[in-house]
């Protein structure tokens, strides 16, 4: 009877080139990938925009936490962060930024309708989606206010759209979203349950693996100020004013006026310069210098960058040389400003509050304080606006401490084209299976190839057990 031997010899060989081509997908499975920056635009729903503002509710909506808006109708969301799994497709990632919607305004000076969603966060996994939000809500009748992390607000219809294997951003446009029986009690009896909402549209940003948990944090979270410096030091600095180097001030202008010069009306841009950089709500003037005291809570500085407003009809205006005093819990941001060839040096633009513009940790930190238009700046303006008109909030941060950070800018993501698969930005037609090196392609390759293997072990093992059969009936 001939030995069994170079039969199993097959076979361990063929099960071990198996394991090895099969062992390389689940270290593909299991490398999931940080999310770390980028948007969502999203209009919630813009009938229920113009509900709010229209003759009805006569309310307004208001943005929080460095939230934009973007387009006619869409509000952005920033500083995406979360985890991608390629080989799954499965997405988590969540944004900062929030509105609050008001309206029926009572004789008590309270509004009947009060709502506000912030830090949505879009999660997707074996092909279905949800979008959730922080909701604080007013019940219409009762008046009770009610408040929920996260809620489930909407179901996005994904459809065919493939989200394996995308490279860094994975976008998504105009994704169908869905009102939840979740959130049509979050939006106190507004709508009900199916409604369809606005589209969702979003772009995030991917890096190396996510951290192991335990792992070490070496950055301090968005918008968070740094742990606390000796108390000696702090102590010291409070007695007296301190020279500093490393300062940032974040302003908008005005939000309505940024929509009127990239709008229909205005068709036009800005530009920074100087260093100044774009916050999506903000800018951000860099590089300030001057003199803090701690005890009196006072400022005087000066900060680099500018921008220009520009668009049809001769609109041209630019802001530079900005500068910002804070006395007696009063605060005052100047600059020179320069409208249709017509200059305005360091005049007061806005003032605003500043009453707890107190160290913590060796950074002074001031967050959207609401800011008032001056004269100076309504002359400025060209009369566009009164004096006493409510511009966007002014934010402050000094690091008092040479070991300080400044509160992080809004982080909107890269805004390169993204690379294939094509699947995961498309939302209509179906998606074209993952190609080239990506890793869902690596997965369908390596599950193909185990197949085979797998056939080919069957096979041998078939072919010897005849040989056997034939040699010995």
């Amino acid at each position: 009877m001939p030995s069994s031997g170079p039969v199993r010899a097959l076979a361990a060989a063929l099960f071990a080139v198996l394991l090895g081509t099969l062992l390389p997908t689940a270290s593909a499975q299991a490398a999931s990938r940080t999310v770390q920056g980028g948007r969502l635009d999203w209009g919630i729903k813009s009938s229920f925009q113009s509900y709010v503002t229209g003759p009805v509710a006569q309310g307004d909506w208001s943005l929080t936490g460095g939230a934009a808006t973007v387009g006619g109708s869409r509000y952005r969301f920033h500083s995406a962060t979360g985890s991608y799994d390629p080989s799954s497709g499965a997405l988590q990632a969540g944004f900062s930024g929030g509105v609050h919607f008001t309206g029926h305004r009572q004789a008590d000076g309270s509004d009947q309708l009060d709502l506000t969603l912030s830090r949505p966060t879009v999660r997707i996994s074996g092909g279905a989606g949800t979008l959730h939000a922080d909701v604080v809500s007013k019940d219409r009748e009762s008046g009770r206010v009610t408040r929920a992390a996260q809620v489930p607000l909407a179901t996005l219809g994904l459809g065919s759209v493939d989200m394996r294997g995308a490279t860094t951003p994975v976008v998504l446009t105009d994704v169908p979203a869905t009102l939840t029986s979740q959130g049509a009690t979050a939006f106190a009896g507004y709508y009900t349950a199916g409604t369809p909402l606005d589209p969702v549209s979003l772009s995030v940003d991917t890096t190396g693996p996510v951290a192991e948990p335990g792992a070490p944090k070496s950055a301090t979270p968005s918008g968070a100020a740094p742990s606390k410096s000796a108390p000696a030091t702090d102590a010291k600095k409070k007695r007296k004013a301190v020279r500093f180097e490393d300062a940032a001030v974040d302003w908008g202008v005005r939000r309505t006026f940024r929509e009127y010069v990239t709008g229909p009306i205005g068709q036009g841009a800005w530009a920074l310069t100087g260093g100044a950089r774009d916050g999506g709500a903000l800018f951000r003037f860099p590089q300030g210098e001057g003199t803090y005291d701690a005890e009196k809570r006072a400022l005087d500085a000066s900060f680099a960058g500018g921008v220009q407003f520009t668009g049809k009809g001769g609109l041209d205006l630019a802001m530079t040389r900005v500068t910002v005093t804070v006395a007696s819990g009063k605060g005052t941001l100047r600059a020179d400003v320069t409208n249709e060839g017509t200059s305005h040096r360091n005049i007061p633009l806005v003032t605003f509050e500043a009453e707890d513009f107190a160290p913590e940790g060796g950074l002074a930190v001031l967050t959207e304080a609401p800011a008032t238009l001056t004269a100076e700046g309504a002359e400025a303006f060209g009369s566009l606006y009164t004096e006493g008109t409510a511009m966007d909030p002014v934010s402050l941060a000094v690091a008092v401490d040479e070991k300080a950070e400044l509160p992080a800018l809004p982080d909107l993501g890269s805004t390169a084209a993204p690379s294939a698969p094509a699947a995961a930005r498309q939302t209509a037609a179906p998606a074209a299976q993952p190609a080239g090196s990506g890793t869902g392609a690596g997965t369908y390759a390596a599950v193909g190839g185990g197949a085979v293997l797998l056939a080919a072990v069957a096979a041998g093992l078939l072919t010897a057990r005849r040989r056997r059969a034939a040699q010995n009936p």
